[in-house]
């Protein structure tokens, strides 16, 4: 928007006439209308004066969107989003803490089926939040299929230091945990010498499991850090809402193969699970199956877009 519009918008937002706002300003009412029109631009004085009196940025007001400093979040918005965010990354680390559990228990010697049942308990109550949310997103979005950017410049860039600095925790405490699981698989030799074959897989559970609950933390961090940065990002969410005919079909096709994908994947586990003793590292098809997932929609968006 231009000074003129951006004069026009604030002098409206009051409910004040050019008159009166010329009074204000001890000026002319005809100054005030080559303002609004754009034939004239008012002194530096006057300027800041302006400013003052709106309470606005004056390189917003020269150049930027004055309208988004004044608009309001009436849909509920960011409200839901912040909701739905949380869920979302409780989802996803009630499935890695599940995994982190089943791992632990089988390590202090818990008889595997009994740990395996902790694992699914958890992965049926994130699915439940995952079904609850998502209709919850679908009936919002439905409901408010086009959301107008109240967010201010500010905002968005400290919700960008917020991102940056929860990528960095996420990524860092990854990489604690790997150096973590080194030093402690490193010692599974001394248990291989010292005890049986049963004890040296109880510890390795034990190890695997330490590193997955400093997994679940660094991966619920950054899912958390991600869906956050998105939420303010509403004109990509008015175009996700509002999709075009090509993108709905990628869309569409994208969900199925992912969900094929997963099904598989639960299949292997399972099977794998039961008919092997690699309980240990069964779980690794889920992140091979996340990883897929990935692949595919990247791939597919593209081809979409």
């Amino acid at each position: 928007m231009s000074f003129a519009e951006n004069l026009q918008y604030l002098r409206k937002q009051k409910n004040i006439t050019q008159e009166q706002l010329a009074e204000q300003l001890e000026v002319s009412r005809q100054s005030v209308s080559k303002w609004e029109s754009g034939q004239s631009y008012p002194e530096m004085e006057k300027l800041l004066q302006i400013c003052s009196m709106f309470q606005c940025n004056l390189d917003t007001m020269m150049q930027g969107d004055i309208s988004k400093e004044f608009a309001e979040d009436v849909h509920g918005y960011d409200q839901f989003k912040n909701q739905f965010s949380k869920w979302i990354s409780a989802g996803v680390g009630l499935i890695l803490f599940g995994i982190s559990a089943m791992l632990i228990l089988t390590g202090i010697g818990i008889d595997e089926v009994v740990s395996e049942a902790v694992f699914f308990g958890f992965m049926i109550i994130a699915v439940l939040i995952f079904i609850v949310m998502g209709m919850q997103n679908e009936r919002f979005s439905k409901k408010h299929s086009q959301i107008e950017d109240f967010y201010t410049e500010d905002e968005k860039e400290n919700a960008y230091r917020k991102f940056t600095v929860r990528i960095a925790v996420g990524v860092g405490m990854i990489l604690m945990g790997l150096l973590l699981l080194i030093v402690m698989d490193g010692r599974l030799e001394n248990v291989l010498e010292s005890h049986g074959m049963e004890s040296a897989a109880q510890a390795e559970g034990l190890v695997y499991g330490v590193f997955m609950l400093v997994v679940t933390a660094a991966v619920t961090t950054l899912v958390y850090g991600g869906m956050q940065k998105s939420k303010y990002n509403i004109e990509q969410y008015n175009k996700e809402i509002n999709p075009s005919p090509e993108k709905r079909k990628t869309d569409a096709l994208i969900s199925k193969i992912c969900g094929c994908i997963m099904l598989l994947a639960t299949i292997v586990f399972l099977v794998w699970s039961l008919t092997t003793t690699a309980w240990n590292i069964t779980w690794i098809v889920y992140a091979i199956a996340g990883i897929l997932c990935g692949i595919v929609k990247v791939a597919l968006s593209k081809e979409g877009s």
